[in-house]
């Protein structure tokens, strides 16, 4: 059994290195939430911050259908119809 050996042995640095991207982009993620709220919700930006950082990818998805009060549409904000 060396191989089970081996990839046991080796294997910390690229698990510590897979968590640390993970919890980068689980910060970006609710820093990027915040940020955009302050800007684009008529909602508290922090609750948006709090609801992502408790359940990110439930969150996001929250923030992006209901919580955005501008819609897509180019540089001037909302979309010309």
């Amino acid at each position: 059994m060396p191989s089970t050996i081996a990839l046991q042995s080796g294997g910390g640095g690229a698990v510590l290195l897979i968590w640390l991207v993970f919890m980068v982009l689980f910060l970006a993620m609710v820093v990027w939430t915040y940020s955009d709220a302050k800007q684009n919700s008529s909602h508290p930006a922090f609750l948006w911050a709090i609801v992502v950082f408790l359940a990110p990818l439930l969150g996001i998805v929250l923030y992006v259908l209901l919580g955005r009060d501008q819609q897509g549409g180019g540089p001037g904000g909302r979309g010309t119809v």
